[in-house]
């Protein structure tokens, strides 16, 4: 496992947005797909630091192996990824990217 000096805006890379995750909302969990390095500890303070006024209370993380592609007689893997439900606490700040979806 390297050791990478991931920034915090390097760690989120983008929100899921799927009908499970949009119904997982009114729990205030959130779902990120994270860099495939990135750990819990490293998740919670990028979440923290990008929107003002959350508290996170718990990271669950997923990763997700790349699936096997074929091109006529070629085969190939598309690449891995990782990605992170959030759940901020009760008194937590909602997280606005998500609103008005």
């Amino acid at each position: 496992m390297s050791n990478l000096n991931l920034k915090y805006y390097d760690v989120i890379l983008a929100p899921i947005i799927t009908e499970k995750s949009m119904a997982a909302m009114d729990q205030k969990k959130y779902t990120f797909s994270v860099h495939t390095e990135a750990t819990k500890t490293q998740i919670k303070e990028a979440v923290e630091k990008m929107f003002a006024g959350t508290k996170v209370e718990k990271v669950n993380t997923m990763n997700l192996d790349g699936k096997t592609r074929r091109r006529g007689n070629t085969v190939g893997k598309t690449a891995k990824s990782k990605k992170a439900i959030v759940t901020l606490t009760a008194d937590s700040a909602d997280i606005e990217i998500f609103e008005g979806l």
